[in-house]
């Protein structure tokens, strides 16, 4: 017989016990709270991500072959990427609905990915020395720096602090917009979808980066309530 529950794999913070810090899988661990279902987290430092999924699922086309999110589903099979896990759970516990047709969906999507670009000069220096173990430390720092061509201690003095806050602030400002057109506190007014989650994954990733890094993302966002407001209404799954 099968396993009852899902297995999410997760990169572990430096504290202890572990938490959700990365926004990808904070997605995929706000759908399976959303839905209400059973599962378990096996922690996997970076160096490990590919030896512990590269026999089980196809490396993803563009990126890193290996990545995590990844789960395990009740009956043994391996989804590698939040978005096909949102599909696949979406498919297979269709309530409560994440309203993946919402126009907000597509929208918020986008956001985060502009959002993530945009301050990629601020957490790519942060993570290692703010969130991760010492076992993923050096692989953090080697991969992003190959894939970059310079340190992170370079990027952060080019292209950090306020030329990426202000590359970010209209995107924030965006975000707060659509969150003003209902009464909220979610995209939909009192409905939740999965652009709840997306951009409550920023939030809380924000929340991860420190205090600082946060106050900063609700202040250039123009009306930090609404963004308060959201990860509140959020906080039930997280």
């Amino acid at each position: 017989m099968g396993a009852s529950h899902y297995t999410l794999f997760d990169i572990p913070s430096g504290k202890e016990p572990s938490v959700t810090w990365t926004p990808n899988p904070w997605k995929t661990r706000l759908v399976l709270n959303f839905k209400g279902l059973d599962h378990q987290t096996q922690w996997v430092e970076y160096p490990d991500i590919k030896p512990t999924l590269e026999s089980h699922v196809a490396p993803n086309e563009k990126g890193m072959p290996y990545s995590i999110p990844t789960i395990i589903s009740p009956d043994g099979t391996y989804i590698m990427d939040s978005r096909k896990i949102t599909e696949y759970i979406e498919a297979q516990s269709p309530l409560p609905s994440l309203h993946l047709d919402s126009v907000y969906v597509e929208k918020v999507e986008r956001l985060w990915s502009q959002y993530m670009g945009a301050i990629m000069p601020i957490f790519l220096p942060r993570v290692p020395k703010r969130v991760l173990n010492q076992e993923s430390q050096e692989y953090w720092y080697r991969t992003r720096e190959e894939w970059l061509g310079m340190s992170l201690d370079q990027l952060e003095k080019e292209k950090g602090g306020e030329k990426a806050w202000n590359a970010a602030e209209p995107i924030l400002r965006e975000v707060t917009a659509l969150l003003k057109e209902t009464e909220g506190p979610f995209f939909s007014g009192d409905t939740a979808s999965y652009a709840d989650l997306v951009w409550g994954s920023i939030i809380l990733f924000n929340q991860a980066l420190g205090q600082d890094v946060f106050d900063e993302a609700l202040k250039r966002s123009g009306d930090a309530q609404v963004h308060l407001d959201l990860l509140k209404a959020v906080q039930l799954w997280a």
